[in-house]
């Protein structure tokens, strides 16, 4: 499980996706505080861990948790400043709706929203098994020995 890199100052928000996911009845956005319950519970279908982080992201002020909802139910999430200061993650989009850009958009509004923060870079924590997605889509690029990272402080590493 790698870290990976992006430079923040190349990444743009991506309006003709997010139309085309509208047009589709997905709408993206922060979450809201009474909200985050909800977000939470979605993220612990991916893992505890991932709802630990989710609850981290819907404490900051503002939540850096964005959601992609459809038919008023989350169908996927993505995090920031989680974990730590400057890293994306965690993030999940329902088997269901892979495939049709949720998980690029909210990548995306997460990344734009940290640059508008003053972030010049952000980290990918963790990766594992995404590499190719992030270094295609934002053109992320590993971090040469950073695994396990961060993450080896965690009690399942010990």
């Amino acid at each position: 499980m790698s870290d990976m890199l992006v430079k923040l100052y190349d990444i743009r928000d991506d309006f003709v996706l997010e139309n085309k996911l509208k047009e589709q009845g997905v709408r993206l956005f922060r979450i809201l505080p009474p909200d985050s319950s909800r977000a939470i519970e979605f993220a612990r279908s991916f893992g505890e861990g991932w709802a630990n982080e989710c609850l981290a992201a819907c404490t900051n002020h503002p939540t850096t948790c964005f959601v992609a909802v459809k038919e008023k139910r989350i169908i996927g999430f993505a995090c920031y400043d989680a974990t730590a200061r400057d890293f994306f993650g965690p993030t999940g989009v329902l088997k269901s709706e892979r495939g049709q850009g949720i998980g690029m958009a909210l990548l995306k509004k997460c990344l734009c929203a940290m640059y508008s923060e003053g972030y010049a870079y952000a980290i990918i924590g963790g990766v594992s098994g995404a590499e190719e997605f992030y270094r295609k889509t934002v053109g992320a690029v590993v971090i040469e020995g950073s695994s396990p990272g961060l993450y080896s402080t965690m009690l399942e590493f010990s």
